[in-house]
């Protein structure tokens, strides 16, 4: 069996390491022997000059470090102020500066090096997200000649966009050393070959190849899943005391994201204000728990947005709430797995309403969370890669308050055989199309 090697731009660290990566990876990585190579989370003011090796996993684990210097131009810089609001259909937000870019090829340069003495001949290298975009040709440049897979977790944006990067033809280029290059949706897959053609002069020659910068690539959307089976087993094992407590037993909407600008949190609280104040019987009888933990503080976006958020709750709480009963809960941290399995199993209505995604998990979680003889509706927003196939959700417009505050309406009132109709069929696709069912499709593709 050839040996899998994982890149990522943070390494799973602990006796029992977690996260959906990981459960997406860890038998393909046990099985063959394998390798995940990330950074080690904490920047350095002397990084080594070679990987460090950890313990405690079914596979080998080694980590990387970054200079201050390095994690506030490649991570905070070039991944995250440039890469991220632009794949998001933010150019807005995209915070253009010389060293950024600078220090996002540098860092990819030095992974390569550091990699490079452990790789085997026959290793297949896999590639995880934007942060490392440029290490296949880093890695091509050094001589490694094996097959190397990459996977985008973003969504890739719509050519208009990637001419608003200040480097689109280097990034084509970068793509072009993969020999297989991944997507969540066939949306960001046609995206990426309507760029390729227009920026870098790409040639289509079938439904998955492409001869890109002069070399022949392919490219295809790999949808991925979740832990199915073990996500609900969490959800039917959820202790009751973790359960969220209503003096008015009020139904319970849920939300669960990072605070970013992309989610359309904002957005999501001012449709549940319209839906309040044009449907006022459903006061104390309906309650929204946003769960939001915070994601890149030091970035003046991620600061705007949240002061943006944590205003309009207080708002909407001081406008509807009474003597029992509060409209939003909102909680600015990290909520446990086991925790979030029994919150989602008990909401009535699962809100998954970002402005743009590549999947989001978060909508195959609440599917599978649900019990089947009385399961809640999901809300989904057409933005987000998982509607691409869930389709017996309720889709809706993020950015129109008016369809989102009827969605939500309807939900609340949606017969209990709709709801088990609807819920049937999002049940087989996220069974059927599970995490490893992902890994062995992406894998056997890149050969």
């Amino acid at each position: 069996m050839h040996r899998l090697v994982a890149v990522s731009n943070r390494l799973p660290l602990g006796d029992n390491p977690s996260g959906g990566l990981v459960v997406a990876l860890q038998d393909a990585l046990g099985d063959s022997g394998g390798l995940w190579v990330g950074f080690s989370g904490e920047p350095s003011d002397a990084p080594q000059d070679s990987l460090e090796f950890h313990d405690g996993a079914r596979f080998d684990r080694a980590a990387f470090d970054l200079t201050a210097e390095d994690y506030e131009s490649y991570y905070l810089g070039f991944s995250n102020s440039v890469l991220w609001p632009a794949f998001h259909g933010r150019a807005d937000l995209i915070e253009i500066k010389p060293e950024y870019l600078q220090g996002y090829r540098r860092v990819n340069d030095r992974i390569a090096d550091l990699l490079l003495p452990h790789l085997k001949p026959d290793d297949r290298i896999w590639i995880q997200d934007y942060q490392l975009i440029p290490l296949a040709a880093a890695l091509r440049e050094r001589g490694v000649t094996n097959r190397i897979g990459f996977f985008l977790h973003i969504p890739f944006p719509d050519p208009a966009i990637c001419a608003a990067l200040p480097n689109p033809g280097e990034m084509f280029g970068w793509f072009s050393n993969y020999d297989l290059i991944g997507f969540q949706a066939r949306r960001d897959l046609r995206n990426f070959i309507e760029g390729a053609r227009q920026l870098s002069q790409a040639e289509p020659l079938d439904d998955q190849r492409l001869r890109l910068c002069g070399r022949e690539t392919r490219a295809g959307a790999f949808p991925i899943g979740i832990d199915a089976a073990g996500f609900i087993d969490e959800a039917r094992g959820a202790r009751e005391e973790d359960r969220m407590r209503s003096l008015t037993d009020s139904k319970m909407m849920i939300g669960v994201d990072r605070l970013d600008y992309s989610k359309g949190i904002p957005q999501r609280f001012r449709a549940f204000q319209l839906l309040l104040e044009n449907n006022p019987d459903l006061i104390e009888k309906v309650m929204l728990l946003q769960i939001a933990p915070p994601t890149r503080e030091s970035v003046e976006a991620y600061q705007n947005i949240r002061e943006e958020t944590e205003h309009l709750a207080g708002r909407i709480n001081g406008q509807f709430a009474t003597v029992n009963w509060t409209p939003i809960r909102f909680i600015h941290r990290p909520i446990p797995r086991h925790e979030l399995a029994g919150l989602y199993r008990q909401a009535n209505v699962g809100l998954v309403t970002p402005l743009a995604d590549g999947m989001n998990l978060v909508a195959k979680e609440y599917v599978a969370a649900q019990d089947v003889a009385d399961p809640g509706v999901l809300i989904l927003s057409r933005f987000a890669g998982a509607a691409e196939d869930m389709t017996e959700a309720v889709i809706v417009n993020p950015h129109d308050p008016w369809d989102m505050a009827a969605a939500m309406k309807r939900a609340i009132e949606m017969t209990p055989n709709e709801r088990r109709r609807r819920h049937a069929a999002l049940l087989q696709d996220v069974v059927e199309h599970d995490v490893s069912w992902w890994v062995d499709r992406y894998l056997q593709t890149l050969g």
